[in-house]
């Protein structure tokens, strides 16, 4: 089961949509065979915020839709020390609502699909997923589609 914690820095977004949103991440780690308890962090924030995470995580002075911050990847050196009794801490999701609007107007779908959308891709991040090459590109989109159609939030 995946618990997952919701913060809404603006104060904007629909318990429908957060709703939503918990629903398409556990479909979606079902189908990636997540077993135990783990835990999720989802942040809505402006686009100010997300380009200030950006600007100092990522040397990108620009608002983006979504960041993922891993748990689960480990340094080098580290040493992998899980305890099956504690939920795993899979790492946090920060979506930019600001950008999420001007996506959904710009794609011409709902703002439920792009939320859904921009959850889905930050959670298969936390995941392991990443698209850095074209190979990488192409199985995390592929299995990003698989499971929007899966869970029913096609393009629309």
């Amino acid at each position: 089961m995946i618990t997952i914690d919701f913060q809404d820095e603006t104060n904007s977004v629909d318990e429908a949509f957060v709703d939503l949103i918990q629903r398409i991440i556990r479909f979606a780690g079902e189908k990636e065979g997540l077993k135990g308890d783990s835990e999720v962090s989802v942040s809505f924030v402006d686009n100010s915020e997300i380009q200030e995470i950006n600007r100092n995580y990522r040397q990108k002075d620009e608002p983006t839709d979504v960041i993922s911050f891993a748990m689960q990847e480990l340094g080098d050196g580290e040493m992998n020390i899980l305890d099956e009794n504690m939920p795993v801490m899979l790492g946090d999701i920060v979506i930019s609502v600001d950008k999420a609007k001007e996506q959904a107007e710009e794609y011409d779908h709902s703002l439920e699909r792009e939320l859904g959308f921009l959850a889905l891709h930050g959670f298969l991040h936390l995941l392991g997923y990443d698209h850095l090459n074209e190979e990488e590109e192409k199985t995390m989109f592929g299995r990003q589609e698989e499971i929007l159609h899966e869970f029913g939030l096609q393009r629309s």
